[in-house]
């Protein structure tokens, strides 16, 4: 991380994806790439059949000299792009989700010693970012990606530089791309079944239940109002809602 912090320089071409773990981050990662790349390769021939998103869009923390690459994923928060002149050259997309395997920590370890915090700063860094600089940070929540994904599709290609033509849409290019990258079809995919990257991390590992609310089924009822009364206290007033 020291040395993506030190080293690495922003392009104006760059797109910068920003997601915490659990997060949406494998569906982010192979829509941007599907979007950017349509061009180059047809639905049926793209390599998301046979490679993992995470080998298709490195991360910026292991990856920093790595810069061939148009989209780059990293899980540095806001306040680190103010050094790394990111803002000012590049386009940013964090997802944001109130995920599972946050949630599953002991009541003391992590409502008393507030371990979610960080979580929230995150999200809230970026939700002011955008706030302030819509033009250069979009913000995307899972929930929204779940409920409407054609039109979230459509604004992250807008974001991009990449929209997409009226004959795309006639022929149906949005669909095929959210069908492609949808939970089903990635997690079925063998690729992401089997094998592993680095010979350390299952590509399974990255598929659980891609279901929104989910977190609450892995805390009691009492954690559950908690947890909601410390988002509602860290987000009051700022504008930025989740559902659960």
């Amino acid at each position: 991380m020291l040395s993506a912090q030190n080293n690495f320089r922003a392009k104006a071409t760059d797109v910068i994806l920003s997601t915490m773990p659990k997060s949406g981050t494998t569906w982010l990662k192979a829509l941007t790439f599907s979007i950017a790349n349509r061009n180059v390769f047809p639905i049926d021939q793209t390599p998301l059949l046979t490679s993992t998103p995470h080998m298709l869009v490195p991360f910026l923390e292991f990856n920093v000299y790595w810069r061939k690459k148009l989209l780059i994923l990293t899980i540095f928060p806001v306040r680190e792009f103010s050094q790394l002149t990111c803002l000012s050259k590049s386009f940013l997309i964090p997802s944001v989700k109130v995920t599972a395997e946050l949630s599953t920590s002991a009541e003391t370890h992590w409502i008393r010693n507030s371990s979610m915090r960080p979580l929230l700063d995150h999200m809230l860094g970026y939700w002011n970012a955008h706030l302030d600089n819509p033009g250069k940070v979009l913000f995307l929540k899972y929930e929204d990606l779940k409920e409407d994904i054609t039109s979230q599709v459509k604004k992250i290609a807008e974001f991009m530089r990449f929209p997409f033509s009226q004959e795309e849409e006639e022929q149906g290019l949005i669909d095929q791309i959210s069908g492609l990258c949808s939970f089903e079809s990635l997690s079925n995919l063998a690729v992401n079944k089997t094998g592993n990257i680095n010979g350390i991390v299952k590509n399974s590992s990255f598929f659980r239940k891609g279901q929104v609310g989910d977190w609450t089924n892995y805390m009691t009822p009492s954690m559950v109002e908690r947890v909601q009364k410390l988002m509602d206290s860290k987000f009051e007033n700022s504008g930025l809602i989740f559902k659960t």
